[in-house]
């Protein structure tokens, strides 16, 4: 599913395409803003967003064998929150 998919999903519950469309946005440049400044977002039942550090490394260039450096980093990271997990495992919802 992508975003127009799940917009259309939306729409089908709420009843208005536009309504929607908003609420997707106004949830997804939430989350993206709010991880970006390096707070958690925490949904019960449905999982956590955060970002994550990484640190600088060395790795290899698989054709050429060189060794690189690969800077520092910042990325997303979801983990997926137990009633998800149950859900996509087979459970059967409460």
């Amino acid at each position: 599913m992508n975003k127009r998919e799940l917009v259309d999903a939306i729409a089908e519950r709420v009843g208005s395409k536009k309504a929607a469309t908003e609420a997707v946005d106004a949830i997804l440049d939430t989350i993206q803003e709010t991880v970006a400044k390096g707070e958690k977002v925490a949904i019960t039942g449905f999982g956590s967003f955060e970002k994550a550090d990484r640190p600088a490394r060395e790795a290899r260039n698989p054709a050429t064998g060189a060794t690189i450096k690969v800077p520092a980093t910042s990325v997303p990271k979801f983990k997926a929150g137990s009633d998800f997990k149950n859900l996509v495992a087979g459970a059967k919802k409460k």
